[in-house]
């Protein structure tokens, strides 16, 4: 594999000009048995590379774990990149961003109470270098200075936008070259942070998804030499829940586009293909109020969520056309997708009976913090007596992120941090009560300061104003469904609770989960965990790839945290519902 040079009339590749012509796709937000599809397609409409982050909290979950296989087998996904003849930009963070859950940092970095991220905190910079050496060691013979489609790796990520200590990105850099990083370094920010967050000697690119000769003016101003690169061209957008679901018109992007490439500038689309938030790892934002991802990432990509081909891919590959040789292909048909179809869901598990299957309580004063706990992602449910009866008021100091409090198993409020609550009234029947509060983390903040950000009930919590302590704390990650009872229900139990059913299918293929009268909670095929779904929308329905099917009976279980559906039926459809666009 030719290599990567960089010098002050541009990039070369093997000795010629090159252009990198690249499109983002994340291997952690599709199912590994698509990968080489999603590839193919990348080639087809005319791209010569791909880009991918690296989600640090997933391959090293523990401190002395670390994982590289599965869906996570990343070397499996750069052999299939070079396969199909692509290069690759790797972006191994530490920090990614990427509307990924706490931008791809480990949540056990904060059971350290006061350690710093993305600083030369010692604590921190040893986990990264930790990292690093797990990460790029196996990695090395898939750097292009050793024959591999590795052409550059990034340095952190728009790090201008955080802080502007050099020293630490010098430590970053440093790190990865220790790690046997000897391909270019490459650094993106938006244009207004460039000189935050560039690195002396380092390629510096721009992220920006439209006025192109504004942000390349400005790339030009900061680097007066080298190679024009937008690393993160936005065609696209996310989701939150509660809004409307973005899109951006091809016509217009495309017009973006043919400006960017007239310029001789190199670009990688954010995204060519988005994917998905599979389980609980979408990310949150927070500037002053806290907003959680979806779980679709679709991002209006030139391929959807499925895969299939959108009118972005089509006039981008036109515009493509225009300066590079594309393949002389038809545009891929989409794949196919199960006929609709009605599953009820007969069999039902009581979620807070049933807790002590997914975890063990850990008796303490207060309330323990997920981190403090070791996990992840999921639910914490809290217990703790009431020694008061009659009314009351319960003051919980930080709610991260939504809280359903129950007195001897009955409902009696929810408490949102989106909302900004931490108090509720309620009528407590007798002294000795149960109070159970179930706490989940519905994604940790990925961009900004909010990074550091502990989940459950954080703080003192009160009743009537005196502490109420003697809490027990249960981790539920959720991340093995095997030991729940099942059992046939002619009514959804009171409270949350699974719910499960099973369908027959021939020939697996694509197909959507509609939820259609339910209300908030998450939901699982095969064990596979789809995401999370809210009736508030916009997104109404879970993307199913077709390698979570097998041909004969399958299984999908819902967990409804409020009102299940009357019937309790779930509709599969070959068509999604991401909700409506803005007017």
């Amino acid at each position: 594999m030719p290599l990567l040079q960089i010098d002050g009339g541009g990039f070369t590749l093997d000795g010629q000009p090159f252009r990198l012509l690249s499109g983002g796709m994340h291997y952690f937000r599709t199912h590994p048995e698509q990968w080489a599809d999603r590839l193919r397609k990348a080639r087809l409409m005319g791209l010569n590379t791909v880009e991918t982050y690296v989600p640090w909290n997933l391959h090293q979950p523990r401190p002395d774990s670390f994982s590289l296989d599965g869906g996570l087998d990343l070397p499996r996904f750069l052999d299939l990149a070079a396969a199909e003849g692509l290069h690759v930009l790797l972006r191994p963070g530490p920090y990614i961003c990427a509307e990924w859950e706490g931008g791809g940092l480990p949540s056990w970095l904060l059971a350290e109470p006061d350690i710093r991220l993305r600083s030369r905190d010692p604590r921190f910079l040893a986990a990264v270098d930790d990292y690093f050496d797990r990460l790029l060691t196996p990695l090395q013979p898939y750097l292009a200075s050793r024959g591999g489609p590795v052409l550059a790796v990034q340095v952190e990520n728009e790090y201008g936008a955080y802080g502007d200590d050099t020293a630490y990105l010098e430590h970053i850099a440093a790190s990865l070259r220790r790690s046997g990083a000897d391909v270019p370094l490459f650094t993106c920010d938006q244009p207004a942070d460039l000189e935050r967050g560039a690195l002396p000697g380092v390629l510096a690119t721009a992220n920006f998804g439209s006025r192109s000769g504004d942000g390349l003016a400005a790339l030009r101003a900061h680097q007066p030499k080298g190679p024009l690169m937008c690393t993160e061209f936005w065609i696209g957008w996310f989701d939150r829940w509660g809004t409307h679901h973005v899109v951006r018109d091809p016509g217009h992007a495309a017009r973006e586009l043919d400006e960017l490439l007239s310029t001789g500038a190199s670009v990688n689309f954010y995204m060519f293909h988005g994917g998905t938030n599979f389980g609980f790892t979408n990310g949150a934002n927070d500037k002053h109020t806290y907003r959680p991802t979806v779980t679709s990432y679709d991002y209006d990509s030139p391929l959807d969520e499925a895969g299939d081909p959108t009118e972005k891919f089509t006039a981008f590959r036109d515009v493509i056309a225009k300066y590079a040789s594309v393949p002389d292909a038809s545009v891929p048909p989409p794949g196919p997708k199960l006929a609709r179809r009605t599953v009820s869901l007969t069999e039902s598990a009581a979620l807070l009976p049933q807790a002590t299957v997914f975890g063990t309580a850990v008796e303490a004063h207060r309330p323990l913090t997920m981190e403090e706990l070791e996990q992840d992602f999921g639910f914490v449910l809290y217990e703790t007596t009431l020694p008061l009866k009659g009314s009351a008021l319960l003051e919980i100091e930080q709610v991260r992120d939504r809280a359903q409090v129950f007195v001897d198993g009955q409902p009696v409020g929810v408490l949102e941090r989106e909302n900004h609550e931490h108090a509720l009234a309620f009528t407590v029947p007798r002294a000795g009560s149960t109070l159970t509060v179930l706490v989940e983390n519905q994604g940790r903040v990925n961009y900004g300061t909010g990074i550091h950000d502990r989940k459950g009930l954080l703080g003192k919590v009160l009743l009537d104003g005196a502490e109420l302590a003697g809490w027990a704390s249960r981790p539920l990650p959720l991340s093995d469904l095997e030991g729940l009872p099942f059992t046939p229900a002619a009514a959804a139990p009171v409270g949350p609770a699974f719910h499960r059913g099973v369908f027959d299918v021939t020939d697996p293929a694509d197909t959507f989960l509609h939820l259609d009268g339910w209300t908030k909670g998450n939901a699982w095929v095969n064990g596979f965990a789809l995401g999370r779904y809210w009736s508030r929308g916009p997104q109404r329905s879970l993307y199913v790839p077709a390698p979570v099917l097998r041909p004969g009976t399958n299984e999908v279980v819902v967990l409804e945290l409020h009102a299940a559906h009357r019937a309790r039926t779930a509709e599969f459809r070959p068509t999604p519902d991401l909700g409506p666009t803005e007017e």
